[in-house]
């Protein structure tokens, strides 16, 4: 089992920076690819930006250039930092961390509690 804790949500004025962790515990053997998602009212649950144990990164387009994600391995943290926050970007944040089961495209998703973030026009 994962253990994932999300930190760093808040209330922020549009423009402004948050910074989201996320602190990893438990069962970390070969956990590869972590990531964050949000979830808005009355919206689905949508991929923020991705990294693999090797700092490949991957953003919603949405996000790009506005978003950085990095992973700090010796301390199973993984961050967001939030720039130039859009109304837009007000949801609940989720960390996920993704094992391989070792069958093509199937994977176990542990997910973290959710930190609220919102973006004040």
């Amino acid at each position: 089992q994962v253990q994932l804790v999300e930190s760093g949500g808040g209330l922020v004025q549009a423009g402004g920076s948050l910074r989201l962790s996320c602190a990893a515990s438990g069962s970390m053997f070969s956990i590869n690819t972590m990531g964050w998602y949000r979830q808005a009212p009355g919206k689905q649950r949508e991929l923020v930006a991705t990294i693999t144990s090797g700092s490949t990164t991957t953003y919603t387009d949405s996000v790009k250039g506005r978003f950085t994600i990095s992973r700090d391995n010796a301390k199973n943290t993984v961050y967001l930092q939030m720039d130039s926050l859009e109304p837009e970007d007000t949801a609940v944040y989720y960390c996920n961390a993704r094992r391989p089961t070792g069958t093509w495209n199937v994977y176990v998703d542990y997910w973290g509690q959710g930190t609220q973030v919102t973006v004040s026009s």
